[in-house]
């Protein structure tokens, strides 16, 4: 009899021990995974500062104004979406801290997309209100489009991991939107020069982006998918690299274009960004092809076209870069995620382009009305040269 109380006891103590190293292990994992988070957010904002910063700089006469305005519109995101997540605005699922800093990163990126079609024709102060009126509508579309907001789409139902619609397609139409208010005659005739050096730092800024794009993919995903969600962005950005190579000098006589290789070079890590963590390897450098293809082929083909329609310019070209190759990205989603559902997901799709357009054409119309630049794509108007 003493020895089954004895028995008794010591299996208690046991489990009782068991308990509390299993909750100290689990706890030392979460710290783990929010440190490897930290690094990858890390990662998240070379890409928004340096990465877009440079990447816009190749303007010849506006480096110092496209490195500012990067400043500002990151600076002014980031808090705003952290604000808006913490009032409850949008009532998303409760996140943790880093998470919550990753996802107003996704938020600055878009933003920095939207930036880039109205690029030079904006006051410094612009950016920032074009910021107060980004951040509030892609916060709604994300709720309503990832987070069954108005129960339009079942959370989780839309597949789009690394932001292919959410991010990339968003800010490329919303920025669509803003130029249609935020473009003169006069400035649709200007010419928009670049020079060696102005395509050199463009250039770094692309690289910096290609490096860093796998952890802009992986920042969420769960532990165990990072590396190959990592193996396919960096294939997909090698199928695009190689594809935009090519595709440039057909469509140069021969010559390659340096805003070709700065831009339609990425086109496979926005593209391959809905299904980062599901496509297989091939799969995944396919869609880099299609989309540095179809990138270059914007760049070279399509843009004049669009903006002779919409009667703006798109200064980065960021619908052949974001819009297009985003919009490949959700619907490639369709053959290559097993069991998707297929209406959330074009759901999802028509959702975001229609916001997008409407809230971005909304916003160019209030920006146009607190004044105009009396000289564009020159950091002489506003700094001390």
């Amino acid at each position: 009899m003493k020895k089954s109380k004895y028995l008794l006891i010591l299996t208690g103590l046991l489990t009782i021990l068991f308990g509390l190293c299993s909750s100290a292990w689990c706890t030392e994992i979460d710290s783990i995974i929010e440190v490897q988070k930290y690094n990858r957010s890390i990662h998240i904002m070379a890409m928004l500062i340096a990465g877009f910063g440079f990447l816009m700089v190749f303007v010849k006469k506006y480096g110092r104004s496209a490195v500012t305005a990067t400043y500002l519109l990151v600076s002014i995101s980031i808090p705003l979406y952290i604000l808006i997540d913490g009032i409850g605005l949008f009532n998303g699922p409760a996140i943790s801290e880093i998470d919550k800093l990753i996802f107003a990163e996704f938020a600055a990126a878009s933003l920095l997309i939207c930036a880039g079609a109205p690029l030079g024709r904006l006051k410094m102060g612009q950016y920032i209100l074009l910021g107060l009126l980004f951040i509030p509508c892609y916060a709604l579309n994300e709720w309503i489009v990832l987070g069954n907001g108005l129960n339009l789409i079942d959370a989780g139902s839309f597949k789009d991991t690394g932001g292919s619609i959410v991010i990339h397609a968003f800010g490329a139409v919303f920025g669509l939107g803003t130029i249609i208010s935020m473009t003169t005659k006069k400035e649709f005739d200007q010419p928009i020069e670049s020079d060696a050096t102005s395509d050199r730092f463009s250039l770094l800024g692309s690289m910096l982006l290609w490096l860093f794009w796998p952890s802009f993919c992986a920042a969420v995903v769960k532990p165990e998918l990072v590396p190959h969600t990592a193996i396919n962005v960096i294939l997909a950005l090698s199928g695009a690299t190689l594809a935009t190579f090519f595709t440039t000098k057909a469509l140069h006589n021969g010559k390659i274009s340096a805003a070709d290789i700065a831009n339609a070079a990425l086109a496979g890590g926005v593209a391959i960004g809905s299904t980062c963590d599901t496509a297989g390897f091939s799969a995944a450098f396919i869609i880099g092809i299609i989309a540095g293809a179809l990138s270059t082929f914007g760049f070279a083909i399509l843009q004049p076209k669009v903006e002779s329609v919409l009667k703006g310019i798109d200064t980065c070209g960021v619908m052949n870069l974001h819009g297009m190759p985003g919009i490949l990205g959700g619907i490639a989603a369709i053959f290559i995620v097993s069991g998707i559902d297929l209406g959330a997901q074009i759901s999802g799709i028509g959702i975001t382009i229609l916001i997008a357009a409407i809230t971005g054409t909304i916003t160019g119309k209030i920006i146009s009305v607190s004044g105009r630049r009396s000289v564009s794509y020159n950091d002489a108007e506003e700094f001390d040269l």
